[in-house]
């Protein structure tokens, strides 16, 4: 019998898709047929991190909202693209809604010293751009608190208290205050994160929309990425805290004079207001991170509503730092109590393709403890095409790449906790192995690869490729018959207890020749646009890497895979010499891997797209019974041998 008859979950997600694509009603296409566009306001911001508020008549286009920018903020945009999200605007803005933020990127950009002064200063700027010092790009109901806190601030800007720059981390952040001095927000701007143009730790080097720490999250997009976290957390299910994007001004924030364009004389801190784009989260109080506490006394429930939200969202960055941990009840000092966990920084979930995620619960005691008959409920209830549809609403810059991701995990998870999965089980699923210095893909990932070859002999093949086929049966007699895969091989520079030795504390800009081809990839999907359909030379190359692995056990699957990467690594690696090196002898750059890429979900257009989420649910409950298979005793071996580290 085929696997999806026989699934509790009745999602029918391929139809609700297909549904969803034949209304027509992509952001992106949201134009209003023979209706003129009202005046709307919008935030257009340069991929050096510039920002202008602008009011849209009714004639405006591309080229108007162009020469209005070079004109308030001097800067040339000769060669120069406006965006808006996957959308690139060749003249008509009648797709774009009210408080949205674009992009103007420039084709060739110049970063000699003797750029003409790009950043605005003091009146001229205020002259040009009549908004107040924070001004919120879309909000929903659910953002009324933060209204509140955002009105707070602005009145403590204008009464003169100052915000606080924070010094740890990568990127540029500030806790803002309120009239009496509280810290009551923390502002992240999107063109100070790691590697953009302004970072204040000297992280620079690339411009806002090409790939950055991840090389599925382009810089200055991490911002966005924080508000959907808290959108998609409904019911403050996980506790994320409430948070928007805003373009926010003062004289605080960072700008890097010399680099980037950036040459204003006399730049005076009093007088020179910038203006951002950033994300704007309320401040939460709290004890301590969980970094700097032993991990069982976290409730359960606290754990799995996290690790629910993480897997939703494919969180490539859940480490202990950004765990804040808060005292709710008795108790003296840290010890005793009840402990309350919330979960920040989102800025790395939601890739534009599947990478290897990094959850730090994914070996603590609770991630193996069954769900609860509450959290089953919850799981059950989410409808990742409702999701989708609502992002798109409310932020409706987010890249459709990003929303295949939420779709292809949601159905993952609704369907891993119907067959009776725990999340340590969900994670591990989704989770890399390492074999030597190569990694190979995740248990999720070969599902999709299977499903892409599935779906690509189908088109080529049509006559030989129906429903149900043997194609189908040899996979799962594959999952079923194969050697059990084991969870991941955890080693101190991939996985670990505290902030030290998370992804994020150690940076790597990467070879230019990676980051080009990422780009270049990146760029042709947008140039396409999301619906773009694949043309039959594609197909092969989805078949060829599928081919190699058909007809082997999953860990089978694994080997051959890491032996075919591994030889076809080693031609392309320019740094050979590196590899060579002894482990002591490696820059902190050098030590932080790229992932790869192995399943790709942008280039498929919707068809395709339909016909791969069908095959993908088909494929699954193989997949769930070899994990299942995986022994009790090999899993406490498993977590023995990773989490002890003294």
């Amino acid at each position: 019998m085929s696997p999806k008859l026989d699934s509790p979950v009745q999602t029918q997600m391929a139809v609700s898709v297909l549904n969803h694509s034949l209304r027509g009603d992509r952001h992106g296409n949201q134009k209003s047929e023979g209706k003129p566009v009202g005046r709307r306001r919008v935030f257009v911001q340069t991929e050096t991190g510039l920002v202008l508020g602008m009011d849209l008549d009714r004639g405006d286009n591309a080229h108007t909202v162009k020469r209005r920018l070079q004109l308030a903020l001097n800067f040339p945009t000769e060669e120069s693209s406006l965006t808006f999200g996957d959308l690139v605007l060749k003249n008509d803005l009648t797709a774009i809604r009210r408080d949205s933020p674009l992009l103007l990127t420039r084709n060739n950009l110049q970063r000699s010293s003797s750029t003409p002064c790009l950043s605005p200063c003091g009146k001229d700027q205020q002259q040009r751009d009549s908004g107040g010092p924070i001004e919120v790009l879309g909000c929903s109901s659910r953002c009324s608190q933060t209204k509140q806190l955002v009105k707070d601030v602005a009145k403590a800007i204008k009464s003169g208290v100052d915000p606080v720059p924070v010094h740890s981390g990568l990127g540029g952040a500030y806790y803002f205050r309120n009239s009496r001095g509280e810290s009551i927000a923390i502002v992240k701007p999107t063109d100070e994160e790691p590697f953009a143009p302004n970072n204040p730790k000297g992280f620079v080097g690339k411009a806002l929309g090409q790939p950055g720490l991840k090389g599925s999250v382009r810089v200055g997009e991490t911002g966005f990425r924080e508000v959907a976290a808290y959108l998609l957390d409904y019911d403050c299910f996980a506790n994320v805290p409430p948070t928007v994007l805003v373009k926010i001004t003062h004289s605080v924030f960072h700008v890097n004079a010399g680099e980037n364009g950036y040459n204003c004389k006399n730049h005076d801190k009093n007088q020179n207001l910038i203006s951002k784009i950033a994300s704007f989260q309320k401040y939460i109080t709290h004890d301590f991170d969980a970094s700097d506490h032993g991990t069982s006394s976290f409730p359960v429930a606290a754990v799995h509503r996290i690790g629910i939200l993480d897997v939703r969202i494919f969180n490539t960055d859940r480490h202990a730092g950004n765990l804040l941990v808060r005292k709710v009840g008795g108790g003296v000092g840290r010890f005793g109590g009840q402990m309350e966990l919330i979960p920040i920084d989102h800025g790395l979930c939601l890739p534009e393709n599947l990478e290897d995620p990094y959850f730090e619960w994914i070996h603590w005691p609770q991630a193996s403890i069954p769900f609860s008959e509450e959290e089953l409920e919850y799981i059950a209830n989410l409808d990742p095409v409702s999701d989708s549809e609502m992002l798109r609403m409310e932020l409706p810059m987010i890249r459709e790449a990003c929303l295949r991701v939420l779709v292809l995990c949601t159905i993952f998870l609704k369907e891993a906790a119907a067959f009776g999965l725990c999340l340590s089980e969900i994670g591990g699923m989704m989770s890399r192995e390492f074999k030597g210095k190569e990694e190979v893909p995740s248990e999720l990932e070969l599902v999709c690869i299977e499903a892409r070859r599935l779906v690509a002999e189908r088109e080529l093949f049509p006559s030989e490729a129906e429903p149900g086929t043997e194609d189908d049966i040899q996979f799962n007699i594959d999952f079923e018959n194969s050697y059990p895969m084991s969870h991941k091989v955890l080693t101190p520079c991939h996985f670990g207890g505290g902030t030290s030795i998370h992804t994020l504390s150690k940076l790597e800009e990467g070879s230019e020749e990676e980051d080009e081809d990422d780009n270049n990839e990146m760029s042709t999907v947008e140039e396409k646009g999301p619906c773009f359909r694949n043309v039959p030379r594609q197909l092969p190359s989805v078949s060829n890497l599928s081919v190699s692995l058909k007809g082997i056990g999953l860990h089978e699957k694994r080997k051959r895979f890491t032996a075919v990467n591994g030889s076809i690594t080693s031609k392309n690696n320019s740094s050979s010499s590196v590899i060579g090196r002894q482990p002591g002898k490696r820059s902190a750059c050098e030590q932080l891997h790229r992932s790869k890429n192995f399943v790709k979900l942008s280039d498929m257009g919707e068809e395709q797209w339909v016909a791969f989420l069908d095959k993908f649910q088909e494929l699954l409950h193989g997949a769930f019974r070899n994990r299942k298979s995986i022994t009790t005793d090999q899993m406490q071996r498993l977590r023995l041998g990773t989490s002890c580290k003294f």
